[in-house]
């Protein structure tokens, strides 16, 4: 998270964009959050969506991965697709199209996928978020945090306690919606997203 932070700090340099809105989901909000308060990007608005940010976080399947990342490396594949998918499922409140769960799949199979599957959660650190969650007050742009009331993977109340910590946030929650809300609900989040982004 620390290599991403300093990526998309890189790429609004990269691209001259001095105010951009940011759009953030899971970990994406815990880099943009840190790419803003540790590295000075400057951001129009931020929207949160079911955002890695607050602790404690982490399940007990990325503290196993963590202690024994080589040997999921070198799991069969049908039964590392079998761990992604049940991985991905385990996001959702409803059931998703057979399509869909591929699509969300297929990029973490084969060789380099499997290895980027379980090493981007052996490298999940809580200390990243630690660094920033002190800062939130001093965020210098407004802010919607939106929620999947239905997640399992980080549950409304931490959401809830990030608008808390951020004075100027509004907060939204999407009903029959789990961690991947984009998907599950879209029309709803657009909605929320008309309401709260400015323009």
């Amino acid at each position: 998270l620390e290599i991403q932070t300093e990526l998309l700090a890189e790429l609004l340099d990269h691209w001259k964009l001095d105010a951009p809105s940011v759009i953030a989901h899971d970990f994406g909000g815990a880099i943009s959050l840190r790419a803003h308060l540790l590295e000075g990007k400057q951001y129009r608005h931020l929207t949160l969506i079911n955002v890695v940010a607050m602790a404690p976080w982490g399940s007990p399947f990325f503290a196993h991965v963590r202690q024994h990342e080589q040997a999921f490396a070198g799991v069969p594949d049908y039964i590392h697709q079998a761990i992604v998918e049940a991985y991905i499922k385990g996001a959702c409140h409803r059931p998703l199209e057979p399509e869909t769960l591929a699509n969300l799949v297929a990029p973490w199979l084969g060789d380099a996928g499997r290895a980027a599957f379980y090493r981007q959660i052996a490298q999940a650190d809580q200390k990243y978020t630690d660094q920033v969650q002190p800062l939130y007050g001093k965020i210098r742009c407004p802010v919607c945090v939106v929620w999947g009331e239905e997640d399992k993977w980080i549950p409304i109340e931490t959401g809830r306690r990030l608008h808390a910590a951020i004075p100027q946030s509004e907060f939204y929650p999407i009903a029959a919606a789990g961690h991947l809300a984009a998907i599950e609900q879209p029309d709803a989040l657009i909605d929320i997203l008309k309401k709260c982004m400015p323009g």
